[in-house]
């Protein structure tokens, strides 16, 4: 193989990197379709959790950590009792993934793993010119995860939060979670008027991912997540003795920033540089995958890969969330609290999924209906 030029490069060995190689690789009609993916990182840690609800059996089943039936949302005032069914929530350790991915692509004659570091893209007429710290590379067309440097600058007037949060795996001395319960947000810990909130994954009676979290303009310093999360293990949990076994950090960007318009016929931007996150949860592994789908079905059919990868109505929906969280920040509790209890978990999931019908979505749209609501509708027209 010309090891110099290829028809695909997928820069970065992240979730929709590693999901596209698997997609294309294992589609007969990309069959001696040469692939690149490129990383300065081997991707040998566990760096993340991916969490996400399914109804059905996924490609993914045999990496899933552990799934739950039920769920809770908890504020000082309430606590709702979600009853996920026909969906199930799972989460997948990152590390399990990069290894089934790596694994199986590893076995493919026409895919190249590099380990460097991409430094420019450049499209010419015919070709894309890939430029790591060590060469250059040629490519037919090039999927790139890396965030656009604009989406940093001062002067980028879109709306801006960022989902960043902390946690730890803590494997008790006794048994005192329910493993058939997650807890989705739990608001009776908060950092003052912000919106933040605590996110339990009981893993076994004993063991459980603990992580603060918030949705914020601000970042914090790593040591005041760890006040909170020893807080809520010791009087909301009431557990003395545990051992911490892996902590996870992460900042993931909630923004109405337009990340589709870097896409050219020749250039594809993907993941959360592609605008792959859900706006407003910070949710990917499903965007992810069926974003990825579209790319393959755009491709057999001779269209852009980036053609209609985005749905303009829930971009909107969106925008009117994260105004909200933005200008009033300290409102996250009660918006979360009304559409947690005034909508079923079905209805709220389907929203989020982007598979929600218009009822759905209209009854939604009733139970956040306020003023605040209003003000920011008008304001993103």
């Amino acid at each position: 193989m010309n090891h110099s030029h290829f028809d695909y490069v997928i820069v970065g060995n992240g979730l929709a990197g590693l999901q596209l190689a698997l997609k294309l690789a294992s589609d007969s009609y990309f069959d001696g379709v040469k692939i690149a993916l490129i990383d300065p990182l081997s991707k040998t840690k566990n760096d993340k959790t991916w969490s996400f609800w399914e109804k059905h059996s996924t490609p993914w089943d045999n990496l899933t950590e552990k799934e739950w039936p039920q769920a809770s949302f908890i504020t000082k005032s309430k606590e709702i009792s979600l009853n996920l069914y026909p969906y199930r929530y799972k989460t997948i350790r990152s590390i399990d993934f990069y290894k089934f991915s790596i694994s199986v692509l590893s076995q493919k004659s026409n895919v190249v793993f590099i380990t460097d570091a991409v430094t420019s893209i450049t499209e010419t007429n015919d070709l894309v010119h890939v430029t790591t710290t060590s060469r250059t590379y040629t490519s037919e067309h090039v999927f790139d995860s890396r965030v656009p440097d604009s989406f940093n600058n001062s002067g980028n007037k879109s709306i801006r939060l960022t989902q960043h949060f902390k946690g730890y795996v803590i494997d008790a001395r006794s048994n005192v979670f329910n493993n058939k319960n997650l807890v989705m947000m739990d608001y009776r810990l908060k950092d003052g008027d912000q919106t933040t909130f605590m996110y339990v994954l009981p893993f076994s009676k004993r063991k459980a991912l603990i992580e603060f979290t918030y949705f914020t303009e601000q970042l914090v310093e790593e040591s005041v997540y760890d006040t909170f999360i020893k807080t809520y293990i010791k009087d909301y949990l009431k557990i003395d003795k545990y051992h911490i076994t892996e902590t996870e950090t992460g900042q993931i960007p909630m923004s109405t920033f337009r990340f589709e318009k870097f896409n050219t016929s020749k250039i594809t931007k993907i993941g959360t540089g592609g605008g792959w996150v859900k706006a407003s949860t910070g949710y990917s592994f499903k965007h992810t995958e069926k974003k990825v789908t579209q790319i393959i079905n755009n491709i057999k059919l001779n269209r852009i890969p980036s053609f209609k990868l985005f749905k303009s109505k829930y971009k909107f929906y969106d925008k009117v969330f994260l105004k909200v969280l933005k200008d009033e920040n300290s409102k996250g509790e009660w918006v979360f609290q009304q559409l947690y209890s005034k909508n079923s978990i079905q209805s709220i999931f389907r929203f989020l999924d982007e598979e929600s019908t218009l009822i759905d979505e209209l009854k939604i749209m009733w139970s956040l209906l306020s003023w605040r609501f209003l003000k920011a509708f008008f304001k993103t027209l």
